[in-house]
């Protein structure tokens, strides 16, 4: 069972999307099960309520793992990662609006980028304050109800609200364009900096610390945002087709871009035919 809820308007320019979930009955138990989590293009804060810590591993022929704990911080990610599912688990997260970073968890993107951070690292003794308030409660609502509570009290006490002005310029021109292919994408990414007034390096930092990923990258993630959207609503179409109306240069460019991403090639997604686009057990 999962809650999927928009959070309040106030902290809608800082949280995307909040979610709870809970296992239906006896958690399911998997042993060596593992799935490619696909990046969304933004950042994840999640507490994990029950079953071990989160495990994740370096690449497919990581057979040990790390644990990263209960409550930790997805950055930005440009490439998938590899995690354990053999046991069913009740968590509650939300996902990050570009530049919420600074103001909910105290870090620029840029710093947690490509990577699990775990959340006492950077809330200190309000992560397990923050956990142990969420295990007071079976309620899927009221989990969600907590959250918005703790976010509330961080973005009260931080002095960094919302996206810098350049950035929030460049980001409304990305999401309302067009996909392109690369070589288009080098020339709207410059004229980005020159709308910007900055210097092309000092754009790039800027937009990599309010985002975690150069425009470049994020103009890649965008791309394929689109075609995972568009195959999950038509998964019949030929990977050609989307990707050509995304923008892709050719079917060669394409499957290059999804290996990189997923981790596997658009054939070995369809095989796979996950529930969650963004989730797929291999």
């Amino acid at each position: 069972m999962q809650l999927t809820r928009l959070a309040p308007p106030h902290l809608r320019p800082f949280v995307r999307l909040m979610w709870a979930s809970s296992p239906d009955g006896t958690p399911v138990e998997q042993p060596g099960a593992r799935e490619h989590v696909l990046p969304t293009g933004g950042m994840h804060l999640v507490f994990r309520l029950s079953g071990p810590s989160l495990r994740l591993f370096h690449d497919g022929a990581d057979v040990r793992g790390f644990t990263v704990g209960y409550a930790m911080v997805g950055g930005t990610r440009s490439a998938f990662f590899v995690r354990d599912v053999s046991v069913t688990t009740r968590s509650v997260g939300v996902m990050l609006q570009p530049g919420a970073a600074r103001a909910l968890l105290g870090a620029p993107e840029d710093a947690l980028a490509e990577r699990h951070t775990p959340l006492e690292a950077l809330w200190g003794a309000d992560a397990n304050f923050a956990l142990e308030q969420l295990h007071g409660t079976d309620s899927l609502p009221r989990q969600l109800a907590i959250v918005v509570a703790l976010l509330e009290a961080r973005l009260a006490s931080s002095a960094m609200h919302g996206l810098h002005p350049a950035v929030a310029q460049a980001l409304a021109r990305m999401s309302g364009a067009s996909a392109n292919d690369d070589d288009g994408q080098a020339g709207a990414i410059g004229q980005l900096v020159k709308q910007s007034g900055y210097s092309h390096r000092r754009f790039i930092a800027l937009f990599r610390g309010m985002t975690g990923l150069a425009p470049k990258q994020y103009a890649r993630m965008l791309r394929f945002d689109h075609v995972l959207g568009q195959f999950a609503i038509q998964p019949a179409r030929p990977w050609v087709e989307l990707a050509l109306e995304a923008g892709y240069s050719d079917q060669a460019h394409f499957n290059r871009d999804f290996l990189a991403i997923a981790g596997m090639s658009p054939q070995a997604y369809r095989r796979a035919a996950p529930v969650s686009s963004r989730h797929v057990r291999i």
